[in-house]
């Protein structure tokens, strides 16, 4: 069975990213990183890539399965808490203030035509 990565949402926490169906809020899979231990940093890019950073290890997890595709240790750079930004993707964040900001405005716009039928 094929999994929408649209339909998922991702946590990363205690070295761990696990994947939770967005209606239900059922784990969908659960991956552990192999190396290092500690703070996830997660990018979703696409339906083929997330990206995880822990503690000075990155990976390539498949959004769908949560299996690894590769990782780099980035030997010599150190440990921490990783930032990590895709150029030219489309930021799911801005779809999501896109539609809360729709969403008030139509409640908004039915409130005002429910008062002004009043």
């Amino acid at each position: 069975m094929t999994i929408d990565p649209g339909n998922l949402v991702f946590v990363g926490f205690n070295s761990h990213v696990v994947a939770l169906d967005r209606d239900s809020g059922k784990i969908a899979w659960d991956w552990s990183a192999p190396h290092g231990s500690g703070y996830v940093s997660l990018l979703l890019i696409d339906d083929r890539h997330l990206i995880a950073s822990v503690n000075g290890y990155t990976y390539c997890l498949d959004p769908c399965s949560g299996g690894q595709v590769w990782y780099n240790g980035l030997s010599g750079m150190g440990m921490g808490v990783t930032s990590i930004v895709a150029v030219d993707r489309k930021n799911p964040h801005d779809s999501l203030v896109a539609s809360a900001q729709a969403t008030a405005a139509n409640a908004s716009a039915a409130g005002t035509a429910g008062a002004a039928g009043s």
